[in-house]
């Protein structure tokens, strides 16, 4: 079982900056892809950004060159660092891990951390 354990949620001004953090129980982050999603009230699940194995880094449109999804495999941790925040980005969120191995694929989430942003 992996324990993800989110931080760095809160309350900001638009145009305001957060760093999100997320801890990992696993001996090696590197073997897992990592992502983040959020959910704000009434609208969909969405994934926001994610990094993988190999480093590569994908985005969701609205937050591309706003925010940006990085590690430390050492400290186990993954990021997400927002930059000039918007009401819109509101919402609940939620890291992801995720191991193929074997021909199988496991997903475990964290339980996520608020991000509010007023205007």
């Amino acid at each position: 079982q992996v324990n993800l354990v989110e931080s760095g949620g809160g309350l900001v001004e638009a145009g305001g900056s957060l760093r999100l953090s997320c801890v990992a129980s696993v001996n090696d982050l590197s073997m897992y892809d990592m992502a983040w999603y959020r959910q704000a009230p009434g609208k969909s699940f969405e994934r926001v950004a994610a990094i993988d194995k190999i480093e590569n880094t994908n985005y969701l449109d609205s937050v591309e060159g706003r925010f940006t999804i990085s590690r430390d495999i050492a400290k186990k941790t993954t990021y997400l660092q927002m930059d000039n925040l918007q009401p819109d980005d509101t919402a609940v969120y939620t890291c992801k891990a995720e191991l193929r191995a074997h021909g199988s694929k496991w997903d475990y989430w964290g339980q996520g951390t608020q991000v509010t942003v007023t205007v």
